[in-house]
């Protein structure tokens, strides 16, 4: 390793050789724990299993389409993955009303409070209501259990009429 140094120039004594030496153990067996820690917890990851969430939407024909989320998942991308006509325009990014609902009765004082850019968009969708929320705001827990998201009969897309994002 010194004879690498020499060659590029660089004087080293033998305390900072060792020093070296020993800051490059260091950081392999760092990097060599870290790596068995990433295993251990992908390995956890892959035994455990997701809590499901059973949620409803009813559509805008007043269909009822039961559907099974995972803790974590949004409402938009539910939906959307499911087949479900809920657009999302802003593709969740809080710049539309697209993917407005209405929550459950029972089930919206559940919900975190929304916050002030979510409730600016829900002040441009037509026909709001008490119980209106976003999709892309509503993380599904295992206390929105039996949860219903109905789809208003219209949405006003501020984007592109006719425009349709496709889902990630």
């Amino acid at each position: 390793m010194a004879a690498s140094w020499a060659a590029a120039g660089v004087n080293v004594t033998q305390q900072g050789q060792r020093r070296l030496r020993l800051l490059l153990g260091t950081a392999r067996r760092f990097l060599l724990r870290s790596f068995r820690t990433a295993v251990a917890f992908q390995a956890e990851d892959e035994n455990c299993v997701p809590e499901v969430v059973n949620v409803v939407f009813i559509d805008r024909s007043g269909q009822r389409i039961p559907v099974q989320g995972r803790v974590g998942d949004d409402v938009l991308h539910l939906a959307q993955k499911h087949g479900i006509e809920l657009e999302g325009a802003c593709e969740a990014s809080l710049a539309c009303s697209t993917c407005h609902v209405y929550v459950s009765h029972n089930i919206v004082d559940k919900l975190p409070s929304p916050d002030e850019r979510e409730e600016d968009m829900l002040d441009m969708a037509p026909l709001l209501q008490e119980n209106s929320r976003l999709g892309c705001q509503i993380i599904l827990t295992k206390e929105l259990e039996g949860a219903e998201f109905t789809l208003p009969k219209i949405t006003r897309n501020f984007y592109v009429d006719g425009h349709v994002p496709k889902p990630h």
